[in-house]
C-alpha cells in the first residue's frame, strides 16, 4: 500500500482517534491547571494511578462507569494533594509536579502488588465496546472513525465541548482564566485565587485519571506496567501547541495520534523494509517537536502562569 493512501483508509482514521481519546482527557486536564495558572507535571503519575484505579474497580465487581468516576476521584485526589502544596503553601510547581508522579506511579505499582500478590499477568476485564451510531457509522471513511467508537471516546469529544463552553461561556470560566492572567484582579472582586487554583487543578487531574482510565477501560482490557508511557509529557506539550485553546487542543491530539498510527503501518511498506523500526517510533515525537516550534511561537502564556498568589502583594 503507498503511504498516501494510508489516509484514505478507515481503519487508519479509527486507530487516531483511538490513540487521540485519552491525550485528549489528559490534555484538557492539564489546559484546565494551567488556565488557572498552576502547571501540573504531575499528569505522568496520575495517569498511571487513574489506569490502575479505573481497572481495579471494574476488576473488583464494579461496573464500567462507576469505574470511570473512581478514576476520576482517585485523580482527583492527587490533584488535591498537588494543590494544597503549589496555591496556598506556594511551593515550587515543577518539584511538586515531580513528586506527585513519583508518588502516584510507586503508590500505584505498590497498590497493585498488595492487590493481586500471586498474580503474574494482569487479569482482564470486559471493556468498553465501540458503539455505533446508526447511519452515521456508515459514512465512507470518517464513518467507522468517528461514529463506531467506544463511549469514552465519544464522551473526551464532548468533553471538549464542555470544557470550551465553560470556559468561554460562564462567569466560573471567566474566573478560572482570570485567575490564570491577574489573580488581583481576582482577589479584588472579592473571589478567592486559592479557591478557583485548588478547584482547578482538582477537576483537571480527575480527567488526566480518566485519560488513563481509558487505557484499561477502553483500548485494552488490563493493565501493565508502562502502558501510560510518556503520554502525559505529551499532553503537557499539545496544551502549548493548543495556545491554551480546547478546540487546538484537541486538533493537536488528533494530529500526534495520527502520527502514531502512520509510523505503525509505514512499518508494513516497502518503504518500511530494512529500517530500524526505532526510526518509526521516534517518528511522531520528532514530527510533533516541529509542529510544537512552529505553533508555539504565536502562542500566549497564561500571564500568571507558575506565578504565586499571596493576597496582598504586587
Amino acid at each position: 500500500m503507498d503511504i498516501f493512501e494510508i489516509f484514505l483508509t478507515a481503519s487508519f482514521w479509527t486507530a487516531a482517534i483511538r490513540i487521540a481519546s485519552p491525550l485528549i482527557f489528559a490534555t484538557l486536564g492539564e489546559l484546565i491547571c494551567e488556565r488557572a495558572g498552576i502547571l501540573n507535571l504531575g499528569i505522568e503519575g496520575i495517569m498511571v494511578a487513574g489506569a490502575f484505579a479505573g481497572w481495579m474497580a471494574v476488576y473488583s465487581g464494579l461496573g464500567l462507569w462507576p469505574g470511570v468516576a473512581v478514576a476520576f476521584a482517585v485523580g482527583m485526589g492527587f490533584g488535591l494533594i498537588h494543590s494544597i502544596l503549589t496555591v496556598p503553601f506556594g511551593l515550587s510547581q515543577h518539584v511538586v509536579g515531580l513528586g506527585v508522579t513519583l508518588l502516584a506511579t510507586s503508590s500505584t505499582y505498590y497498590a497493585y502488588r498488595l492487590a493481586l500478590p500471586e498474580v503474574t499477568s494482569p487479569p482482564s476485564i470486559t471493556p468498553f465496546q465501540p458503539l455505533e451510531i446508526p447511519l452515521l457509522s456508515k459514512i465512507p471513511v470518517i464513518g467507522p472513525a468517528l461514529f463506531a467508537q467506544t463511549p469514552l471516546t465519544y464522551l473526551a469529544f464532548a468533553m471538549v465541548v464542555i470544557v470550551a463552553l465553560v470556559l468561554y461561556r460562564t462567569p466560573l470560566g471567566l474566573a478560572v482564566r482570570a485567575a490564570g492572567e491577574n489573580p488581583q484582579a481576582v482577589a479584588a472582586q472579592g473571589l478567592s485565587v486559592t479557591a478557583i487554583r485548588m478547584g482547578a487543578v482538582m477537576v483537571g487531574s480527575g480527567l488526566m485519571a480518566v485519560g488513563g482510565a481509558f487505557l484499561t477501560m477502553s483500548a485494552f482490557n488490563s493493565f501493565f506496567f508502562e502502558m501510560v508511557s510518556g503520554r502525559g509529557w505529551i499532553c503537557i506539550a499539545l496544551v502549548v501547541f493548543g495556545a491554551w485553546k480546547p478546540g487546538k487542543a484537541l486538533l493537536g491530539a488528533i494530529l500526534f495520534a495520527a502520527f502514531d498510527a502512520l509510523q505503525i503501518r509505514v512499518q508494513q511498506t516497502p518503504l518500511g523494509a530494512g529500517i530500524p523500526y526505532q526510526i518509526f517510533l521516534m517518528m511522531p515525537y520528532i514530527l510533533s517537536i516541529l509542529a510544537l516550534v512552529v505553533m508555539s511561537r504565536r502562542a500566549e502564556v497564561p500571564g500568571a502562569l507558575m506565578v504565586p498568589f499571596n493576597k496582598g502583594e504586587r
